[in-house]
C-alpha cells in the first residue's frame, strides 16, 4: 500500500473550499487552525507547491476576482495527472513522433504525466521562494515548450470547470463569467426577464442532478 502524501495550505488562500479524498469524499477545512491538509494523488509536496505558485503567476487573483489557488488549480491537475488522461489512455501513442502543424494537435512520445516530470526541475525547487517577477521570469524561459503549454491549459481548466473535477472551487470560476453551470433546460426563465440580465446562481452537475457523479479520473487506470 502506498504511503498518500499531503500538501498543507492556507484554508483562506483557498476559500474555505472542501477537497476531496481519493474516495471522493471531501475533507473540512479547520479555520481555527487556518490549515488544510490536501491528499494528493500525483505531486510529491514539493512538485504540489511549485505548482500551486506557478498556477498563480498564470492566472493571478486580482480586483476581477479569484485565482488559480483559490479555484484548486493544482488539485485539479494533480487529479487528472492520476488518472486514465495522465498516462493517455485514450490517445493515440504509436509512432512516428514528429513536429506538425498547430492544428494537429500534440504528435510527441511523453504522455502528460512524463511531460509534467521532465517539466517541473526547469522550474526549479527554489520557484516557490522566488518573488513574483523572478518567478514570471522562469515561466517565460519555457513558454514554447510543451510542458508550459500543458500547465497553462490545466490552470485555466482548473479555473472553470466542473468542481467534481477538483478545480473551481466554490463555483469562483463560474461565478466569475456568470456561468450558471450545464443547466439541462431554460424552458422555465422563457418569458420572465424581459430583456432584464438573467444572473443565477451557478450550480455543478451534481447540483443540478440531486446526486453524486463520478469524475473520469476516478476511473481505474490498471
Amino acid at each position: 500500500m502506498k504511503r498518500r502524501k499531503f500538501i498543507e495550505l492556507s484554508s483562506g488562500s483557498i476559500g474555505g473550499l472542501l477537497i476531496h479524498r481519493l474516495s471522493a469524499l471531501p475533507i473540512g477545512v479547520n479555520t481555527q487552525e487556518g490549515k488544510v491538509r490536501v491528499p494528493l494523488r500525483f505531486f510529491t509536496e514539493q512538485e504540489a507547491k511549485v505548482i500551486v505558485a506557478a498556477c498563480e503567476r498564470i492566472f493571478p487573483a486580482n480586483e476581477s476576482g479569484p485565482g488559480a489557488t483559490q479555484a484548486g488549480a493544482m488539485v485539479y491537475i494533480d487529479r487528472q495527472l492520476a488518472g486514465p488522461y495522465g498516462t493517455d489512455k485514450y490517445r493515440y501513442t504509436q509512432p512516428p513522433f514528429v513536429e506538425s502543424v498547430p492544428e494537429h494537435g500534440y504528435q510527441g512520445k511523453e504522455n502528460p504525466r512524463e511531460t509534467y516530470r521532465a517539466g517541473l526541475p526547469k522550474l526549479g525547487a527554489d520557484f516557490v521562494e522566488l518573488d513574483g517577477a523572478k518567478q514570471d521570469e522562469r515561466l517565460r524561459a519555457i513558454q514554447n515548450t510543451h510542458f508550459f503549454q500543458l500547465l497553462r491549459q490545466h490552470t485555466i481548466e482548473g479555473m472553470f470547470c466542473d468542481p467534481m473535477h477538483g478545480g473551481n472551487a466554490n463555483l469562483v470560476g463560474w461565478q466569475m463569467l456568470g456561468y450558471p453551470g450545464p443547466q439541462m433546460s431554460y424552458r422555465a426563465q422563457i418569458g420572465k426577464y424581459n430583456g432584464a440580465a438573467y444572473r443565477p446562481k451557478p450550480q455543478s452537475l451534481q447540483q443540478i442532478l440531486s446526486s453524486p457523479v463520478k469524475p473520469w479520473e476516478d476511473e481505474e487506470t490498471g
